[in-house]
């Protein structure tokens, strides 16, 4: 039996708009779900709008937002190469895949959000049933995302991400694109978000999962691996 497949999208995008601040994917976001699907067995695809080197955020890689996973990936040569040459998302069959997973980053919401192939893959994926999980700035990708019958995908769905509360203790807010909060809630989106801020949570309808915070990234890991793995079993009889 063949490899389970999982795509990874990053963002290409380095830099917060006009305030010329830098930034691009949350390291631990990609860090702790690469070393999850690896773990898990399967063959991991890193994809990015450009293709080649993906942008870290710098400001991710200081105290407190450093963890084992992302030092651990500092000083492994191959993903230091699967970050510095990731595939360009146009050239790739979304539909050799069995799961995607987007990791969060102020980026996504300048490039991933206004993507039309990564937009239309995701709702193919979804409409078939094929696992999408999204964390923190991800699911703001889902803003133009739109059902079969052309309405907002998120519509009656229970969705989560990184809130404007969470913005606003960053004072993150007013550099950005769009809130992706609102986006959703406009959109017609059962926001759910967590007690408190940067406490893990981590919300599932169908085939869509979401995660708040950069702490919902490894629940979140595993809950795609749980449900990619479930599938396979459904395969195999086992």
């Amino acid at each position: 039996m063949a490899k389970k497949r999982i795509l990874m999208v990053l963002t290409s995008h380095d830099e917060m708009g006009v305030s010329g601040k830098p930034t691009g994917n949350w390291f631990d976001e990609v860090a702790t779900p690469y070393y999850a699907f690896l773990k898990a067995g399967f063959d991991l695809t890193i994809a990015s709008p450009k293709g080649g080197p993906a942008p870290i955020d710098p400001f991710t890689y200081e105290d407190p937002f450093r963890s084992d996973n992302t030092r651990r990936f500092l000083h492994d040569p191959s993903a230091g190469r699967a970050l510095a040459s990731t595939r360009r998302f146009k050239g790739i069959d979304v539909g050799d895949f069995d799961g995607a997973f987007f990791p969060g980053g102020y980026g996504q919401l300048w490039d991933l959000a206004s993507d039309l192939s990564v937009v239309r893959a995701i709702e193919a994926w979804l409409q078939k049933g094929t696992p999408v999980a999204m964390v923190c700035h991800a699911p703001g990708i889902l803003r133009d995302a739109k059902k079969p019958d052309g309405e907002p995908l998120v519509k009656g769905l229970n969705v989560t991400g990184f809130t404007d509360a969470e913005d606003e203790e960053l004072d993150l807010a007013r550099h950005l694109l769009f809130s992706l909060e609102r986006a959703l809630k406009l959109n017609g989106g059962n926001f759910k978000r967590s007690s408190r801020n940067w406490q893990p949570n981590v919300v599932e309808d169908g085939a869509l999962i979401t995660g708040q915070n950069p702490a919902s990234a490894a629940p979140l890991a595993d809950r795609l691996v749980a449900r990619v793995a479930h599938e396979l079993s459904l395969v195999t009889g086992q």
